[in-house]
């Protein structure tokens, strides 16, 4: 096995995870992170049965992983519940990943502009009592909030992990950028925008963009992929 290869990073299979179990059986990494909209319809660990004996899985939400209350609890009540990497820093495969899921929401952040809510519990508090005392609605939970953002600066991470892209991307956002030279990240890798590509942005990162259904290791490097699918609604 490659040094490059003891830890993948898998793009959102949209229910599809045939390209992730064949890189996991050919190059048997350490670890597999993934990155978004898994569209379940069964629990995680039901789609990778095959493979959780060969390697580590760990993940971040996409958008689609709050559509519906069926592919929210298939995730997050999922066997695979507890290997979420989002917002916090976790040692995977010798190195210190760092995890945002989710995406920018307008009616909570959209940068750049200034964030509708500080937090959860100021936009809780402004609600009407029937929803006050309700559970957040899942639209909302797949937000990014400012609060939580911007708590990540104070840690330390050698990967961020993001479904959305930084401002490398031309649908992406500078932000993350800015998030990951505060935390001193080298590379960062992310999904959602279904295009395979490397930049270079400000403070020599490299970021990684991994297509739908595609797997690649840690030079960016495509190791598995399903080349029919042609999928781009994200």
């Amino acid at each position: 096995m490659s040094q490059y290869d003891r830890l993948l990073f898998a793009g959102d299979p949209h229910g599809n995870f045939n390209a992730l179990i064949t890189a996991v059986h050919k190059h048997r990494p350490e670890a597999v992170v993934m990155l978004g909209d898994y569209d379940l319809e069964q629990p995680l660990e039901t789609y990778l049965a095959e493979i959780l004996d060969l390697t580590q899985v760990w993940w971040i939400a996409g958008n689609h992983d709050f559509e519906t209350p069926c592919k929210y609890h298939n995730l997050f009540h999922s066997a695979l519940a507890h290997k979420s990497l989002h917002l916090k820093v976790t040692e995977v495969a010798g190195l210190r990943i760092a995890g945002l899921g989710g995406i920018f929401l307008g009616r909570v952040w959209y940068p750049p502009q200034v964030p509708k809510w500080r937090n959860k519990q100021e936009y809780l508090e402004h609600q009407a009592a029937h929803i006050k005392n309700a559970d957040m609605s899942l639209k909302y939970r797949s937000a990014i909030w400012h609060d939580e953002f911007e708590a990540l600066r104070s840690l330390k991470a050698d990967i961020l992990v993001t479904h959305e892209a930084p401002g490398s991307h031309r649908h992406g956002f500078a932000v993350i950028g800015e998030l990951a030279a505060a935390m001193g990240v080298k590379h960062i890798f992310h999904g959602h925008l279904h295009e395979n590509y490397t930049r270079i942005i400000k403070q020599h990162i490299h970021v990684f963009g991994v297509a739908n259904r595609t797997v690649t290791n840690l030079r960016g490097q495509i190791v598995s992929d399903i080349k029919a699918c042609h999928d781009l609604s994200y």
